[in-house]
């Protein structure tokens, strides 16, 4: 449809707001004062995405298994809490501590398929600080 002006704008309004997610969106490339110096490691300036195509991959990798180490976290919370109201009977106590640990097992393996430890994987969140609690 064109617009008022007479210049062809938009076929339809969700195409303009694709265009205008678009521009809003867009990312700018950091300027060099904003990266991180060689050596630190996942230490990336705060509002900035670090799309260096050599570690990608790796980068990507770092946050699914973030995410899935805190869901893991948070489901073997919640097992604990359980267990402590007596929610379970002895035998569901049992099954549950062995998944619990072979989900751990699983968790470092994958890490480590990756080339990554547990300890990579606790992001800093700046002033709110780690995402995930410290070990036991």
């Amino acid at each position: 449809m064109p617009a008022d002006d007479g210049t062809p704008g938009p076929a339809d309004p969700l195409e303009e707001a694709a265009e205008a997610a678009a521009r809003a969106f867009r990312l700018l490339p950091a300027e060099p004062a904003d990266r991180p110096p060689p050596g630190a490691r996942g230490r990336a300036a705060a509002g900035r995405i670090n799309t260096d195509p050599d570690t990608v991959e790796r980068d990507l990798m770092r946050l699914v298994l973030t995410l899935v180490e805190l869901l893991r976290q948070v489901m073997e919370r919640q097992a604990l809490r359980r267990v402590d109201q007596g929610d379970l009977s002895e035998e569901d106590e049992e099954r549950l501590g062995a998944t619990l640990m072979v989900l751990h097992d699983r968790m470092q393996s994958l890490c480590a398929t990756h080339g990554l430890t547990l300890e990579d994987l606790n992001l800093d969140l700046g002033p709110l600080g780690p995402l995930l609690p410290p070990p036991d």
